[in-house]
């Protein structure tokens, strides 16, 4: 029984989804703002948010903890020189999804999710 187990699986095995969000986030991070379906928006954010707010301490065990998350050094700069230090008074809610269209081809849900 899956009573009270939650996990958003994007039906996906463990490694493809891991490599799948890994590469959204640092989608969002690098342009601040993408188009893909609801769910995986919705899986997005989670991460992000934890990212941004370790971000906002710009120390070594930071950015050590950020290189093991992400595959690229320059998503990890810009999280620690730039959305670090913007959202250092914020609270949390770093991010908005919007709800779009469905997709023409297979009539999935999209969403635009941005920073604030």
């Amino acid at each position: 029984m899956r009573h009270r187990s939650h996990k958003i699986t994007l039906d996906r095995k463990s490694p493809a989804r891991k490599a799948l969000l890994t590469n959204l986030v640092e989608s969002l991070i690098l342009y601040e703002k993408m188009v893909t379906t609801k769910a995986k928006a919705r899986a997005t954010r989670s991460l992000v948010e934890r990212l941004i707010t370790k971000a906002k301490t710009n120390t070594l065990a930071t950015r050590r903890e950020l290189l093991a998350t992400l595959f690229t050094k320059n998503a990890v700069n810009k999280l620690l020189e730039e959305l670090g230090p913007r959202y250092k008074e914020r609270a949390g809610g770093y991010t908005r999804v919007v709800l779009m269209n469905k997709r023409k081809g297979d009539g999935a849900e999209e969403a635009l999710i941005e920073f604030v």
